[in-house]
């Protein structure tokens, strides 16, 4: 039995053994080598991925450190926010917050193991530093701003500012545990039960004065139509009763022309018609009775009418 155990089952040790001395390094990941839990060498997937050498187990040992973007959510932060008219401490407002982070380099995965060891305790380190500093921010806005839903760019340019703020401390995150954080970003404001009839009441608020600031420019553009509307008309009219007196005045001329015209071509018989025109404007506006002799000139023109001339051409 012994004899077995020297021919077969030592070899195999043999075999394993002298296996622990091969790894292999993926280009996603860093190889960290340790002998005898000392730091040897750090590894980069990206530039020494492949099939590498060292010393057997127990002597060297090799730790991996995913190289990928990693992300995780920072545990909820409550903060007071800040009254803008009173400089006090108004609402409590609850934040959620996620992050991105990544190890760069070998260098900093050197740092990383080191300092930090493993993404669960990049966790319980990085989380309440960030919420921290969430926390700080948050109290420095007013809840007015903070609540604001009723312009995009608004919501945009708050949560701009607010992502710009959290990656302020990015620099010195990568010095001190060789963590990159990629991005850093608010995912949503909650509100507790105590505070939500205020908030709510402050958003009606808001929701009525964007209504009055609607009302206000929509009155105003109204009477700026009106306005330009009445200056139209009266351009119009104006226009109108200038050409009206145009055309008015081109008439008078044209009816004298006309008159003179055909008084030109037989005055004798324009006389006569003027003459009649005027004794059946006398009669007409009297009702008296008249008794004329028959030698009156009025009877001149009914007993003898202008004779037929000739019409000059």
């Amino acid at each position: 039995m012994r004899r077995f155990a020297l021919r077969v089952l030592l070899p195999i040790a043999i075999v394993l053994w002298l296996r622990s001395a091969l790894y292999s390094v993926d280009y996603s990941e860093f190889a960290y080598v340790t002998r005898f839990g000392e730091p040897v060498l750090t590894q980069d997937g990206r530039t020494d991925a492949g099939l590498h050498v060292k010393w057997p187990w127990p002597v060297d040992a090799v730790l991996r450190i995913d190289g990928r973007m990693q992300a995780f959510d920072l545990p909820a932060v409550e903060s007071l926010t800040r009254d803008a008219t009173t400089k006090t401490v108004d609402k409590t407002l609850a934040v959620d917050a996620f992050m991105t982070w990544r190890i760069p380099d070998a260098a900093a995965a050197d740092r990383f193991i080191r300092t930090v060891g493993t993404a669960e305790q990049a966790k319980r380190i990085l989380g309440p530093r960030i919420n921290g500093r969430l926390a700080a921010i948050i109290s420095t806005m007013p809840l007015d701003d903070l609540i604001a839903v009723a312009d995009e760019a608004k919501i945009d340019e708050r949560t701009e500012r607010l992502r710009v703020q959290l990656l302020s401390d990015r620099d010195r995150v990568r010095t001190d545990y060789g963590i990159e954080i990629v991005d850093l970003r608010v995912r949503r404001f909650s509100y507790p039960e105590a505070v939500r009839a205020s908030i709510a009441e402050r958003i009606r608020s808001e929701r009525a004065r964007k209504v009055a600031d609607y009302e206000s420019e929509g009155r105003k553009m109204a009477a700026d139509i009106a306005s330009a509307a009445e200056k139209d008309a009266r351009n119009i009219e104006a226009q109108a009763r200038a050409k009206k007196q145009v055309i008015e005045g081109q008439a008078d001329v044209d009816a004298d022309r006309i008159r003179n015209e055909a008084h030109a071509k037989d005055p004798e018989f324009y006389t006569f018609l003027q003459k009649l025109k005027a004794y059946q404007t006398m009669l007409s506006d009297t009702r008296d009775v008249l008794l004329l002799s028959s030698q009156h000139p009025l009877f001149d023109l009914l007993l003898s009418p202008p004779a037929k001339g000739k019409v000059k051409k």
